[in-house]
């Protein structure tokens, strides 16, 4: 590929891959390394902005397409993550790869001559006197980190002036502020509502608290306390393995009586039961009773549920992590015998437990409808609602790697710019705006046909009914799906299988019968 590109197909290959390719943080031999890829991410996403393309096409292969890459790691676009290249060792593989700070582009021959006004590189640096900033030539040099950034940032010279502002180190209180306020925001949105104010004093939330309830945790998703005093008790930790792996009771040495296992979940509702907080703390009371609202809604009460639960202290959100797994697994034994004679297993888990999970500061009759049908929720999707949400943890993560950037400040921007460089707009030939325009409206409808075809949710005659009126609005689409009454009809094959056996069944069914009802008649 490399050779038979023109400078023009080198530079935008090079800006698109830099521009789209996405990066993050990797481990290797015990160390991270931020901002990185595996060869095989790199070689699978550039063979697909190959084939899109319109000087590549579809026929780009994807030994090409590693042959490119190798053309790349030789002319330093790309680098290991020890900063060696100038070799083509490139392969298909795990090995970790990163963009070096240095310029890979290649010096253009000649503007182009349709342009009539061009507007000038910024002066990044003062010419010499005596020369003319215009006929200064564009050589391939190496830059610096900072240079190659004011470089790459003004795509071929047609953005606004801009200058670079480099970030102060941030604290560990900046850090903290940033997930308070992300998670706050995240739950605020979640909930539906233009403020946390009247449920939720803000001031109260330790951010300590989040960030040891995201990363302090064991295998199982169980928060590990730094204070030791604040553990369960051990008997107590005992009793609950033992109802909870009834009958297989690991920790059980005395030999049991009739009636034990009653005396044992006593023990532990008793426990429980003298906290002088609930578990979900007063201050928090009314978070929790506004996620009651979103209970028809399970996805959205459990993403608010778990977002809340990242606020509680960590010790009482391990004790209602291991109280709740306690709970739903109790609830689900049957071998274990009934605990309570007037209730049953699952109604006597509500009763005993939720008002140490859940009440407000002055009791009122209403606190424990309310909490009763909270707990029912939480230990019916205990796994979910307790285990670190990873999808705000990368935002937040995500967020305080970008402010840790080099940020780039627009002349007439009052601020810095904490988002995407805005893209602007090119001139494209007809054959490319074509191609953007068949592709641009038939991925997303490709999309939707597959989304119809996967769903088994819905019944076999809707599906029919979905992709007969699919074909009929969209057929090129979907001839592209299903291109031959064969492809169509794999996804029926019970059809095709019973009528066979309907059909001998008829052949089979003798008519004697029929004759003897006719004549029994007569």
């Amino acid at each position: 590929l490399e050779p038979a590109l023109t400078v023009t197909q080198w530079n935008e290959t090079i800006e698109l891959f830099r521009e789209g390719m996405p990066l993050r943080r990797h481990r290797s031999l015990f160390k991270n390394y931020e901002c990185c890829f595996k060869a095989s991410e790199a070689v699978d996403w550039l063979h697909k902005l190959l084939r899109c393309n319109q000087n590549f096409g579809p026929e780009v292969t994807r030994n090409q397409t590693i042959q490119l890459l190798k053309k790349f790691l030789k002319n330093h676009v790309i680098e290991d993550i020890k900063g060696r290249w100038g070799k083509e060792d490139f392969e298909d593989d795990g090995h970790f790869y990163r963009f070096p700070p240095s310029s890979p582009l290649k010096p253009y021959p000649t503007r182009p001559p349709y342009r009539k006004e061009v507007i000038k590189f910024p002066d990044w640096n003062i010419p010499e006197a005596g020369t003319s900033q215009e006929h200064i030539p564009v050589k391939p040099l190496m830059m610096n980190s900072e240079m190659w950034f004011k470089r790459h940032s003004i795509a071929i010279g047609e953005v606004p002036a801009c200058r670079l502002v480099h970030r102060q180190d941030l604290t560990q209180a900046n850090i903290e502020e940033r997930w308070k306020s992300m998670t706050l925001s995240h739950l605020q949105k979640v909930l539906g509502l233009d403020s946390l104010e009247e449920i939720l004093d803000t001031k109260l939330v330790n951010p300590k608290h989040i960030i040891h309830n995201v990363y302090n945790v064991n295998k199982q998703g169980i928060v590990i306390l730094e204070d030791k005093t604040k553990e369960l008790p051990h008997w107590v930790l005992s009793a609950m393995k033992c109802l909870a792996n009834w009958p297989s009771c690991s920790d059980l040495k005395q030999p049991t009586y009739l009636g034990f296992e009653r005396d044992v979940f006593k023990t532990i509702a008793d426990y429980y039961g003298q906290m002088k907080e609930p578990l979900l703390t007063f201050y928090l009371f009314d978070v929790f009773v506004s996620v009651l609202g979103l209970l028809q809604k399970n996805k959205k009460a459990i993403e608010a549920l778990r977002v809340s639960c990242l606020l509680l202290p960590p010790e009482n959100r391990k004790k209602l992590q291991l109280l709740m797994k306690m709970m739903a697994r109790i609830s689900l034994n049957k071998d274990l015998p009934p605990l309570c004679d007037t209730a049953g297993t699952r109604t006597l888990m509500v009763q005993a437990f939720s008002r140490c999970i859940l009440c407000s500061r002055d009791e009122v009759d209403l606190d424990e409808l309310l909490a009763a049908k909270l707990v029912t929720f939480l230990m019916d999707n205990c796994q979910e609602i307790l285990n670190v949400p990873s999808s705000l943890q990368t935002v937040i993560e995500e967020h305080v790697v970008h402010l840790r950037r080099v940020q780039i400040k627009y002349a007439d921007a009052d601020t810095d710019t904490t988002l995407p460089v805005p893209s602007f707009c090119r001139q494209i030939s007809t054959d490319e705006f074509e191609y953007q325009r068949v592709n641009g409206s038939q991925e997303p409808l490709a999309a939707l046909l597959e989304e119809i075809t996967m769903n088994k949710e819905i019944s076999v005659k809707d599906k029919k009914k979905k992709l007969k009126q699919f074909q009929k609005s969209y057929p090129e689409v979907y001839k592209e799906r299903f291109p031959t009454p064969e492809s169509e009809a794999v996804l029926f094959p019970e059809k095709n299988k019973q009528k066979p056996q309907l059909l001998m069944w008829a052949l089979k069914k003798p008519f004697q019968p029929f004759q003897r009802t006719r004549s029994f008649r007569m």
